[in-house]
């Protein structure tokens, strides 16, 4: 899996014109799957997303996780994170995985962040979204079931 994490203030996800999730303070969160991902690496990203240190404390210094902020997440679903750019100018998404194996790992994702007391809002598995975001920083991470 690979996580896309945009800290935000406030964050909107609409399809065909209309909202379907909001936040305020917390994360976006881009979720791509691949084909050999599993239930327990979207829980080890979900556990990881709620527990990185990246919102400012009383200092300015990035000590507070998003369950230390009552932050919330915006998890979108986002299989062109596998784009492949290294051979020509169009990517390729063969890394991606099935849309059936991508949907269930995606809600498992939201689904556990859920369960570790944060607040979440959905985008829609395959559809054309538009994303409306204040990144506050910018603080933006990546992270891959691949580096842990």
């Amino acid at each position: 899996m690979r996580l896309l994490l945009q800290r935000v203030s406030r964050a909107e996800v609409r399809v065909e014109g209309r909202a379907v999730g909001a936040i305020g303070t917390g994360l976006v969160a881009l979720v791509g799957v691949g084909p050999d991902d599993t239930e327990a690496l979207a829980a080890g990203l979900a556990d990881k997303t709620v527990h990185l240190r990246i919102f400012r404390d009383d200092a300015g210094l990035t000590n507070r996780s998003l369950l230390d902020v009552a932050g919330e997440l915006l998890a979108v679903s986002q299989f062109t994170l596998f784009g492949d750019t290294r051979r020509g100018r169009r990517p390729s998404f063969i890394g991606a995985a099935p849309p059936a194996l991508g949907a269930e790992l995606y809600e498992r994702f939201a689904a556990a962040v859920e369960a570790r007391g944060v607040k979440v809002a959905r985008g829609v598995f395959g559809a054309e979204m538009e994303i409306e975001l204040v990144n506050d920083g910018p603080m933006t991470i990546w992270l891959d079931s691949a580096a842990g």
